[in-house]
């Protein structure tokens, strides 16, 4: 065979791998599952973290085990509980910030294909590493490392599938987020019914497991991914950039304060893993049929809600903007604000209505899982499509990539914060989270009077790969 004969063969070829998976190119198949896998993995030993180290790891005969415990004790000068959601906020604090340096790791150095995959070697060693007690530090290490290493390379992989002018990369990174949500609802069952029925070891194994599953799958699929590109030319010009307006500078300086504001918004959801399971372990009434129900399985509730409600509220503002004009962006975080703090109210509600000793029934806290899930449904979606849209041009990744120093914050304060938990009272804690949602709600508010209507243009700047 010529190779002239062979061309349109292996361009039939290569268009066949272009529409193999739901009509988008086989490697979103390899790239979505990889991950899937290793969000069952991260979720599933986030959701077990605290209730282990309050109802075993730090308690008297086993804290002891620990390599190099007593100078992180002395550290954070805190004790059980306090200490359990301290070092759960430093943990999840830092799975948000290495990725910035993973990033520059695959940019600068390895290329992102080896980066992910010594980035799911690392975690796969940390899920492994939590099943000895003496070496909890280091698996909490491992993780937080892995995570840096693999969570922004992988995602920038689906983007570099895609021509600039492919309209498919959106729905691609729908379908992408819909298995991170798969694994979200499922990996509670999974991990957190091992670990709190049969054994903490058990659920962290599980869930380095699937973490080895998602190195497998990523493997296999090494010839569908783009290639990296780390030896690009570096003699040739690059266009000159055009300078920041006065415009650009307002809406930068908006942005940034906007920041500590979004961390704020967002505390009152990440306690979910934190400070909420804790109380929902030794307070709610988790019987059913005779059986109580892991505590765990109060993640997957949540997931599901926000799952649905994602979807419905996207569902509705579709239907909406075709009557009516669609609220703006801030106006969405605000009513999102609304939510989150009428969800607080529920816990609240239960805190304070239930009598001492008796068990808080699920009324309430389901309530609180829809309401804050309408929140979260207006909140995070919303504020990335808010900065994506306000950032210069020239600095629009960079402004996206400092979006996610949010997350940063909002999990430190999750850990600050959490630790107060028992030395208040229940209520009066739920009802100061409540005032954490109607703080940022009120900057909002004021962002909406006094700067929204300067910044805000008709058209959104594009959102980055």
């Amino acid at each position: 065979m010529t190779v002239a004969e062979a061309t349109p063969e292996l361009d039939a070829v290569a268009e066949r791998n272009d529409r193999a998976f739901l009509g988008h190119p086989k490697g979103l198949g390899y790239l979505a599952f990889s991950e899937t896998w290793e969000r069952f993995s991260y979720y599933g030993m986030q959701t077990l973290l605290v209730l282990y180290m309050v109802n075993e790891l730090l308690l008297p005969g086993h804290v002891e085990n620990i390599a190099g415990f007593e100078l992180l004790r002395s550290f954070y000068g805190l004790e059980g509980q306090a200490l359990a959601s301290a070092i759960f906020g430093t943990y999840t604090a830092l799975v948000y910030l290495t990725p910035i340096f993973g990033g520059l790791l695959a940019d600068r150095l390895l290329g992102k294909r080896r980066t992910v995959i010594i980035g799911a070697v690392t975690m796969a060693a940390g899920h492994f590493l939590m099943a000895f007690e003496f070496s909890f530090l280091l698996a909490l290490f491992c993780l937080i490392l892995g995570n840096g290493c693999f969570k922004g390379n992988i995602a920038s992989q689906v983007g570099a599938l895609y021509g600039p002018e492919d309209t498919r990369r959106a729905t691609a990174f729908q379908i992408y987020y819909l298995g991170i949500n798969a694994a979200v609802i499922v990996s509670p069952i999974v991990v957190g019914t091992l670990g709190e029925k049969v054994g903490w070891h058990w659920g962290f194994g599980a869930a380095g497991v699937g973490m080895l599953i998602g190195l497998a799958t990523y493997l296999s699929g090494q010839k569908y991914f783009p290639q990296d590109e780390i030896d690009r030319s570096k003699t040739g010009a690059r266009p000159a950039r055009a300078p920041l307006s006065r415009a650009d500078w307002t809406a930068l300086i908006a942005l940034l304060t906007l920041i500590p504001v979004m961390a704020i918004a967002m505390l009152p959801n990440q306690q979910i893993f934190n400070a909420y399971l804790v109380w929902g372990d030794r307070q709610f009434d988790l019987t059913f049929m005779g059986t109580r129900l892991p505590t765990s399985w109060l993640i997957t509730l949540d997931a599901a809600t926000s799952v649905t409600f994602l979807a419905g509220v996207a569902l509705f503002y579709n239907w909406y903007g075709k009557r009516f004009r669609e609220p703006d962006e801030v106006i969405k975080l605000i009513i999102g604000s609304a939510f989150s703090v009428a969800g607080q109210l529920c816990l609240f509600m239960a805190a304070s209505t239930t009598a001492p000793g008796e068990k808080i029934g699920l009324f309430w806290p389901v309530m609180f899982h829809l309401l804050n899930s309408i929140g979260f449904a207006h909140m995070l979606p919303v504020s990335l499509a808010l900065f994506a849209k306000l950032a210069p041009k020239a600095l629009n990744a960079t402004v996206i990539g400092l979006y996610y120093l949010a997350f940063f914050a909002a999990n430190a304060l999750v850990g600050w914060v959490g630790s107060w938990f028992e030395q208040m009272p229940t209520p009066s804690f739920w009802l100061m989270h409540a005032g954490f949602a109607a703080v940022a709600g009120a900057v909002f508010l004021l962002f909406k009077l006094f700067l929204a209507k300067r910044l805000i243009q008709a058209e959104p700047a594009p959102l980055p790969a």
